[in-house]
């Protein structure tokens, strides 16, 4: 399995490299099964055949124990380009950074990139980071998390605030270089006044070789109770050392589109005395202004009759706005110092000794959020970067309506009818969800020069990111049935004319309907209002999504044939919201999802639909993401819910004498069966566990003998032996089945491993879904019911099609994505109107024929059609409706 023809080509997400990489990269890359027999071997070369210092590590396997996917890392330095993965003799001692990263576990664990050092907090610590030095000097010392909690909330706005810090319970490394370090810190907060613990954390502190910055990636999970706990702010802070005078002290807060706000502690230009260009010029670049003595004696001498500014804040409480404040002490008022659109998350504090700097992912899109610095005055300043900021109103997480009368489930089923939400009493609450956020941290050595901060800003918030090319990605023969754009024919091009269409409407949707906030930044809305011009934000199951009928899939699948950044990181930010917001990571839910609601968490309907890995699992090995890898590793063991929450529990037809049984438990095959085949393929895969492996093959080799295979629709699964019981004899067909990754699912592990029957009964259900009822009741002596989603089971069709060479049944497949049925989206209808005037708040684009989110099946089944039916389109004229 090895050779010296492996070679993985690479590219820059952004389509060009960056001018510097002063944070390093980290990414995944996929190996065609049986290539590699581990990572010892791989290499990064460039184009003219150069090694670059790198770190590999295997993220997944093959069933034959190579390796599948391999995470990959460099650390600052030199930008590559045109660079590609490529294998050489194991043996061969690998090229090592200059300054490798270094990890001591000592008495606490000290980390050096070479360029700053840190050192990490112990179990039982009230701070997250213990110090930060560059050359030699601490810029930072107990990076600490806060939190403010407010018991009540009046109509006034007002209430008392208690005050919390970090705990930390656990200290863990889990890579240690040579050009990528990570550490992990577990921990909860603690009232400073009190014994109240709440809001557990993860923070994983990622370190690269070179490097002067951190990269936190900080998760907290919602644990208190939405009736009585309001949390008034969330943040991290750090006390920032300075020693220089307060005129060579400097304030940076980024503002919108590349621009700063620059000032020091204490000015000293716009005087009415002048204390040379010299030394204006130096102060305004954040250069040392030299020895006052040296300066115009009418300014020098008159230095203490200059006020300085001992507090600055800027706050983003609306993602279109922020507004930046400044004050001499407490007990003084606060001045207007600036305001703009859209802050990006960053703040610093610098003198020409070095100084320290938070930034902040995604800043104004995830708002409120607020950067304070205080004490700027004294010899050791703070600094906060809040992201939930207490200058706004407190969190409030109660459920937005009474319950309007439904108290059982006769009344929650009539109102399913009327406003399509699923409502049970107690079901809307929040204890369990969770928010990740990514946070830089910056170790200066001296006040970066405006460029410099710029530069810095824009990676912030545009990491640099090297990804395996599309090609490549298909070559490798990961996540199923897709393939590269081809436009090589008139009707191939419609097509995919419309594709973009599609995701270029929903990337622009995103911003002007202000889908953004601490909750709901990443998701989309479910349905469109054409009556008042706005998606159903306030009706029931019609508002935020929730993954239903799997955007998150059409995003990544669009992104692997096209490699769009912008695809991308509407992916991601797609991926860090449905995995964390819309699932429990604790509790009574743990492992399940809520389905789509005006809340996030409001749906009674909590299933493993939501929460499955097959919406992660791409994200994951294309970054190497760790935390992603969390969510993958909290569903293990997901199948303990049917235990005590039945997903049908409303519509079961034997309520009567249904009861949950460990060894009888009623699993869907579809919705169900697909995310736990997702949780076992990808524990698998990941970590060889033997016992997900056992399942997985298991109760596919059991669909497989069920008499009636995928039809059969629910069957009976003994949680203790991960095996269903196969004498169930029953047809039930639902239109949702497929449409939450069974099919993604189901083509990969095809291919993946052979389990007698499992294709032919995939296969069988593919063919029979929109087959004629004649067809139908001559295979299983009945007609299916229930069929609906024509369009979107068209790639259903395609599937047994290609894989049984069925000329006929492509043609059909097309004419069904073509044709007629329910919720059909048809590329001809796609019609942008500009909506302005009275009419709408705003100015917004919309498209009458867009009602339901059928644009993610739409774009899926376009997808997938092609990869396995292309051939068999028209070469010019398009299929008739």
């Amino acid at each position: 399995m090895t050779g010296n023809s492996l070679r993985i080509p690479l590219r820059w997400l952004d389509g060009h490299a960056p001018e510097a990489l002063p944070a390093g990269a980290t990414w995944g890359v996929p190996v065609a099964r049986g290539r590699l027999a581990s990572t010892g071997g791989l290499r990064l070369r460039t184009a003219s055949g150069a090694d670059v210092p790198a770190q590999f590590w295997p993220l997944a396997t093959w069933p034959d124990g190579s390796v599948k996917w391999a995470g990959c890392a460099i650390g600052a330095g030199p930008v590559p380009d045109d660079c590609v993965v490529t294998e050489a003799d194991a043996a061969q001692q690998p090229p090592a950074p200059s300054a490798p990263v270094r990890v001591d576990e000592g008495e606490r664990v000290v980390v050096d990139t070479g360029a700053l050092r840190v050192a990490i907090g112990r179990v039982g610590d009230d701070v997250l980071l213990h110090r930060v030095e560059r050359g030699g000097r601490a810029v930072a010392e107990d990076v600490r998390l806060v939190s403010l909690l407010q018991d009540e909330i009046d109509e006034d706005g007002g209430g008392t605030r208690r005050r919390f810090r970090c705990r930390v319970d656990g200290v863990a490394v889990e890579q240690r270089g040579p050009a990528r370090a990570v550490i992990r810190i577990d921990g909860v907060h603690r009232e400073e006044r009190g014994d109240r613990a709440w809001l557990p954390f993860r923070v994983r502190v990622v370190a690269v070789a070179g490097s002067a910055q951190l990269r936190l990636v900080h998760t907290v999970i919602w644990d208190g109770d939405a009736e009585s706990d309001f949390l008034a702010g969330l943040g991290i802070r750090a006390d920032v050392p300075l020693r220089a005078p307060l005129h060579d002290r400097h304030v940076r807060l980024a503002g919108a589109g590349g621009g700063l706000f620059a000032e020091a502690v204490r000015g000293i230009t716009g005087l009415r005395r002048d204390p040379g260009h010299d030394v204006r010029a130096a102060q305004i670049a954040g250069r040392p202004t030299g020895d006052p003595a040296t300066w115009k004696p009418a300014v020098s001498q008159r230095l203490h009759l200059i006020p300085a500014w001992a507090d600055v804040t800027l706050t983003q409480l609306s993602a279109d706005g922020f507004r930046i404040r400044k004050r001499t002490g407490a007990g003084h008022a606060w001045i207007d110092a600036g305001a703009g659109t859209r802050a990006e998350g960053y703040a610093s504090i610098s003198d020409p000794e070095g100084g320290f700097a938070i930034g902040i992912r995604s800043f104004w899109q995830s708002c409120p959020g607020q950067l304070d610095l205080r004490d700027l005055t004294g010899d050791r300043a703070q600094l906060t970067a809040w992201l939930y900021a207490p200058a706004a109103e407190p969190m409030d997480l109660r459920f937005y309506h009474d319950g309007l009368g439904q108290d059982d489930y006769a009344s929650q089923l009539d109102a399913l009818e009327i406003t399509y939400e699923d409502y049970e009493p107690g079901f809307g609450d929040p204890h369990g969800v969770a928010r990740t956020h990514e946070i830089t941290l910056f170790a200066h050595d001296r006040t970066p020069s405006a460029a410099e901060t710029a530069s810095a800003v824009e990676q912030l918030q545009r990491p640099p990111l090297l990804q395996p090319t599309p090609q490549h990605l298909h070559e490798a023969g990961v996540f199923g049935d897709w393939a590269p754009i081809d436009r090589s024919t008139p009707l191939r091009a419609e097509i995919e004319d419309s594709l973009d269409f599609l995701l270029d409407f929903y990337l622009g949707q995103v911003d002007q309907r202000r889908w953004y906030g601490f909750w709901d930044y990443g998701d989309i809305m479910h349905t469109y209002d054409l009556d008042r011009h706005v998606w159903r934000y306030d009706v029931g199951g019609y508002a935020w999504d929730n993954s239903e009928l799997s955007p998150d899939l059409w995003l990544w699948y669009s992104y692997l044939r096209s490699g769009r950044a912008d695809v991308f990181r509407f992916a991601e930010a797609m991926t860090r919201h449905t995995g964390e917001v819309d699932v429990y990571h604790l509790g009574r839910w743990q492992g399940l999802g809520s389905r789509h609601n005006v809340q996030h968490w409001g749906c009674s309907a909590k299933q493993l639909r939501i929460s499955s890995p097959v919406y992660r699992r791409i994200f994951h090995y294309l970054t190497a993401d760790e935390r992603t890898g969390d969510l993958l590793d909290e569903l293990r063991d997901s199948d303990e819910r049917f235990l005590d929450t039945d997903p049908t529990r409303k519509v079961r037809e034997d309520a009567a004498t249904y009861r949950p049984d460990p060894k009888a438990l009623a699993v869907g095959l579809g919705t169900d069966w697909s995310a736990l085949a997702a949780t076992w393929l990808a524990d698998w895969e990941r970590t060889g566990n033997e016992r997900s492996r056992d399942r997985l093959l298991g109760t596919m080799a059991d669909i497989a003998a069920l008499p009636n295979g995928f039809l059969t629709g629910e069957a009976l699964y003994d949680i203790e032996r991960g095996r269903f019981d196969t004498s169930r004899e029953r047809i039930a067909v639902s239109h949702l089945s497929a449409v939450f990754g069974l099919v993604e699912v189901c083509s990969e592990l095809i291919d993946l491993v052979d389990v007698p029957g499992f294709r032919e009964a995939w296969i069988d259900y593919c063919r029979l879904y929109l087959a004629s009822p004649e067809e139908q009741q001559a295979a299983v002596g009945q007609t299916l019911t229930g069929i609906h989603l024509e369009q979107a089971h068209s790639r259903l069709l395609a599937f047994a099609a290609a894989r049984t060479a069925d000329g006929d049944a492509a043609r059909r497949a097309w004419e069904a994505f073509e044709g007629v049925g329910e919720w059909l989206l048809h590329r001809r209808d796609l019609e942008l109107h500009r909506l302005t005037g009275p009419e709408v708040l705003n100015p917004v684009d919309e498209v009458p024929s867009l009602g339901t989110n059928d644009a993610a099946q739409y774009g899926l089944a376009a997808i997938q059609n092609l990869a396995l039916i292309g051939d068999a389109l028209p070469s010019e004229a398009p299929v008739t409706r």
